[in-house]
């Protein structure tokens, strides 16, 4: 049986709202963090144009969207905070 993890213990998660395609956000991540920076952020797409990444890293994945021309147009906690 598994336990479940308190919650002091999870990662904070931040949902990025981008302009841009899918392939080309990985790449922009990849190339700027590289690929232990973008395990570290725990990247993941949600659907469509919604990104998942980690607290602490939010300042590193914007910014590589930044350079790569990707417009972030909202970040929030939750993902109904990007639906507004």
């Amino acid at each position: 049986m598994e336990k479940k993890l308190k919650p002091s213990h999870r990662e904070n998660k931040r949902y990025l709202l981008f302009e841009g395609k899918k392939e080309d956000v990985e790449s922009a991540i990849l190339k700027f963090i590289g690929v232990l920076g973008y395990g570290k952020a725990g990247i993941m797409f949600i659907s469509g144009n919604i990104l998942a990444c980690n607290r602490e890293e939010l300042d590193k994945v914007r910014a590589s969207l930044l350079l790569a021309g990707i417009k972030v147009l909202r970040v929030s906690g939750t993902i109904a905070g990007l639906r507004r």
